[in-house]
């Protein structure tokens, strides 16, 4: 593993590699700290880029951009109670009454402090994580990664507490990915004689639609934001503060971390968890809400530890860990690369250029964050009217140029209008992207695993680990079925004694 991070190290130290860096983190900084833009949509735009790209460069180009707008989104929420991204929703909790309290320079310090500190320990958890994940998961075969398949489905339908809603939007992603001719009998499926669709729908105009274009849509319906300028002095290093939340900021990293690993779940879960975690070990609760620096520290480091985490079971187990890494997945099945148990060993110099460029973001967060926060005001005046346009075209060129066909640029522009109207009702639209990333390897998997067994589904449960994997899946469903219930009867009982 050293001599594998002292090559990845020299990857990174190329002039170019260290420029594409540079450009990704100050390119993440502006999309994270504008509300409106999150880092999905920076991606997703940033993608077609990458098709001429070598694939070292792209993939830097691509991680390092996700990690820095994960960090940047406290700044508007800092400042102006207006998070660039979800993420960033807890830190405006404590960190803009901070700023109305005059200790905005004090609240952004702790948060990019914790940021780059909860960054530092996911990536050295996904340099340590992933290599013994993927050692792992050699020993998986087709009865696992269904079963994985499977937890991972399951995880994300079990989201927001709706699981109806979670469980629709994963059959959708489901159905769109079965389109096309099926891969082991070469029958057309849901084609309707449409020749467009017998090679399926391809994955880049659902995920450019449904987070892109409906977030346009659902901003241009919003209206412009205008931010007003505030002055400050920022101190990052304030060792009075630093002691005060070191507890805190080590305890969320790990709390981001973890999460972060898990399928499906995301930084901004992460985020809320810490933060809940954080008041729930305080001595004194009543001063979060109010300005307190542990409330900005909480969901700052376990963000972007769980940004970082998210990473560890896309490159070992070819599962994505967030809407973002769905995009990244894309991003690689483009290249021609398929991460997975064997990416590590056939790949290990992108890979590891990947870990080591992480890590170097984390540290020019703490380098470039002053000075971008010091002219973010002229950035924040330009509207959303501008920029939404912008974005569309990116999207319109960006679709066209992936296979040079408009039925995917129509395909993006329907996903588009669905996503806003699904959003619209609360719907998980991740369910529906990680159903379409999912939805082969279950399906190809499945099929796999029943001609092993002549049709014998007992194969899953005779084998430990995919019995083990299902039956997480089986508990976590329940659990999502049966906390409303005991929820309404424990209030049934106390509003009982009540009275």
């Amino acid at each position: 593993m050293i001599e594998d991070l002292i090559g990845g190290l020299g990857v990174v130290m190329q002039p170019l590699n260290l420029l594409i860096l540079a450009s990704a983190v100050l390119i993440g900084f502006i999309g994270g700290a504008l509300p409106g833009i999150s880092g999905v949509i920076l991606v997703v735009i940033l993608l077609p880029v990458t098709y001429t790209m070598e694939p070292t460069g792209a993939f830097m180009l691509l991680t390092a951009i996700y990690a820095s707008s994960v960090f940047s989104g406290l700044i508007t929420a800092i400042l102006y109670r207006a998070p660039g991204t979800p993420e960033a929703v807890m830190t405006a909790l404590d960190g803009y009454p901070m700023t109305q309290k005059g200790e905005a320079g004090k609240a952004l310090g702790i948060g990019i402090l914790s940021s780059a500190f909860g960054g530092i320990v996911g990536t050295i958890v996904l340099i340590v994580a992933t290599p013994m994940l993927a050692d792992i998961a050699l020993q998986f075969s087709s009865p696992e990664f269904f079963a994985l398949a499977v937890l991972g489905l399951t995880v994300v339908a079990s989201l927001g507490g709706n699981l109806l809603l979670g469980l629709t939007g994963v059959c959708i992603g489901l159905l769109i990915a079965s389109v096309g001719l099926d891969p082991l009998t070469g029958a057309a499926r849901f084609t309707f004689g449409s020749l467009h669709l017998m090679s399926g729908i391809n994955l880049i105009p659902v995920i450019i639609g449904l987070f892109a274009i409906s977030e346009v849509l659902k901003r241009c319906q919003e209206g412009d934001i205008h931010l007003s300028t505030k002055s400050f002095r920022i101190r990052i290093f304030d060792w009075p503060v630093i002691r005060e939340i070191r507890g805190t900021v080590a305890r969320s990293s790990i709390i981001g971390t973890a999460i972060g690993i898990l399928p499906g779940i995301g930084a901004s879960t992460a985020a809320m968890v810490a933060y809940s975690e954080t008041v729930r070990w305080s001595k004194d609760r009543k001063r979060f809400g109010r300005g307190a620096a542990e409330g900005v520290a909480a969901p700052e480091s376990a963000n972007n530890a769980a940004a970082i985490g998210a990473l560890v079971p896309l490159f070992a187990l070819r599962i994505p860990g967030s809407g973002t890494t769905a995009v990244i997945l894309g991003a690689f099945i483009v290249h021609g690369l398929t991460p997975g148990p064997t990416f590590m060993t056939g790949n290990s110099d992108l890979i590891y250029a990947v870990f080591v460029g992480l890590m170097l973001v984390n540290v020019l967060i703490l380098v470039f964050s002053k000075p971008f926060i010091a002219v973010l005001s002229r950035l924040l005046d330009v509207p959303y009217s501008a920029l939404g346009p912008v974005i569309v075209i990116c999207c319109i060129v960006g679709t066209y140029s992936v296979q040079n066909s408009m039925m995917d640029v129509w395909l993006m522009l329907g996903f588009g209008l669905a996503g806003f109207l699904l959003e619209k009702i609360g719907f998980p639209l991740v369910s529906i992207i990680l159903g379409v990333v999912l939805g082969p390897i279950a399906e190809s998997e499945l099929r796999r695993s029943l001609a092993m067994s002549r049709g014998d589904f007992s194969i899953f449960a005779e084998r430990p680990i995919s019995a083990i994997l299902l039956g997480l899946a089986v508990i976590l469903v329940s659990a999502t079925v049966l906390a409303p219930m005991l929820q309404r009867r424990k209030l049934r009982k106390t509003a009982a004694k009540q009275s």
